[in-house]
């Protein structure tokens, strides 16, 4: 699913909203989530699961094109984790 996806999706279960309002609703739920993950807070979304930000050590690694080594510097990256309701429902519990 795509955003453009979502965005019609909520658009047809919202019939008096315009294509122009979601597509601003949904764009202005990911920048809060965004900026709430940028500011190494968790985001957590009842019935669906949670985001939280990981900080990953400086390591060596390989350019697998050319076999170079060279040092992977720190960074953060998102993990996610889903809800025990959603892993339920995919698989049929």
């Amino acid at each position: 699913m795509t955003k453009a996806d979502l965005v019609e999706q909520v658009r047809s279960r919202c019939p008096r909203t315009t294509l122009v309002e979601v597509k601003e609703f949904v764009e202005a739920v990911f920048a809060l989530m965004k900026g709430r993950l940028g500011a190494g807070e968790p985001v957590k979304l009842s019935g669906f699961g949670g985001f939280t930000v990981a900080h990953k050590r400086a390591r060596r690694g390989r350019n697998p094109m050319t076999g170079e080594d060279l040092v992977i510097g720190p960074h953060r990256v998102v993990k996610s984790k889903p809800s025990p309701m959603l892993t339920g429902g995919m698989n049929g519990r």
